[in-house]
């Protein structure tokens, strides 16, 4: 059944937990939904409405099972529904819907942008025990691949195992290269986890999630700067930057360059962290920065 704007609007509603009146959604859907479990009606006086019994497994199920959803619905990071000269040109948002229309009619799934692939890959150089979609699964991808999660919002790892998030895309697929970095430095059971392709998915994943979160990223305020803003503003205190025991000698043979062309930009960065104020004030002490692919061809 295709969807139109007005019926995911309302599906919009009950994911974020508010009530939508019997009369405002479409049969069909609601049908649907019902019969899945995922709704439930109220009735106060002569008033029906519905509300979402899981608003988690009802936005799962809508992004799983409703193409439309995923391309119509609120995306404030897409800017969707928030036209931008700068994006759009002179589009409104009447244009926008008419195109998403065209595309669902006539089955042209390139007239419109969607997120055919939600989710995040994850790696490890060691099995680690999982449940997905309510299943046990082990994670151990063999040497030179990894997997990807589709279904962020069922997957869950024990509290025990440490998440490390990977910037760069050649640290995350070797992992066993840094394997004796990782070992030294965090020592515990570890997940690899990469926020490519770029979305909102792993730090929403990791905002429900109760283990660590260690963030492996280049040693540069660019880096420092992502951390702060992308992952430590929205986890807290479980967050954190990862910074090598020999931080200061990696940086003073860094790039002088890319120091440089980030100065202007974060030269006022700063932050409450006793740890990650040192790693900055040593940056800008020698002006340079460190790539974490050295990393690699060090070990």
């Amino acid at each position: 059944m295709r969807l139109t704007l007005p019926v995911v609007l309302k599906l919009d509603q009950l994911v974020e937990g508010k009530s939508v009146a019997y009369s405002q959604l479409r049969k069909d859907v609601a049908d649907d939904l019902l019969e899945e479990g995922l709704l439930t009606i109220m009735t106060k006086g002569s008033r029906r409405s519905y509300h979402a019994l899981d608003c988690d497994a009802l936005e799962e199920y809508l992004e799983e099972n409703y193409e439309e959803y995923n391309v119509l619905r609120r995306n404030e990071e897409d800017n969707l529904f928030a036209p931008n000269p700068d994006i759009l040109g002179a589009a409104s948002i009447g244009d926008i819907f008419s195109r998403i229309t065209q595309a669902a009619e006539t089955g042209n799934s390139k007239l419109f942008a969607s997120r055919a692939c939600p989710g995040f890959p994850v790696n490890s150089y060691e099995p680690i025990e999982c449940r997905l979609k309510g299943k046990k699964q082990t994670i151990s991808p063999v040497d030179g691949s990894f997997l990807f999660i589709s279904s962020p919002r069922s997957f869950s790892i024990p509290e025990d195992v440490v998440v490390v998030g990977i910037e760069n895309m050649q640290n995350f697929i070797k992992i066993r290269q840094q394997k004796e970095l990782f070992e030294n430095e965090i020592g515990e059971r570890l997940l690899f986890v990469s926020r490519y392709p770029q979305s909102t998915d792993l730090v929403n994943w990791l905002k429900k999630m109760p283990n660590r979160y260690v963030h492996f990223g280049d040693l540069d305020l660019a880096g420092i700067n992502i951390f702060l803003t992308e992952f430590r503003a929205k986890i807290g205190k479980r967050a954190s930057f990862f910074i090598p025991a020999l931080a200061e000698g990696w940086i003073m043979g860094g790039s002088l360059v890319r120091y440089n062309s980030q100065y202007a930009r974060f030269k006022n960065l700063h932050t409450d962290i006793p740890e990650l104020q040192e790693l900055i004030d040593t940056i800008h002490k020698y002006g340079r920065c460190f790539d974490q692919e050295g990393f690699i061809s060090e070990l």
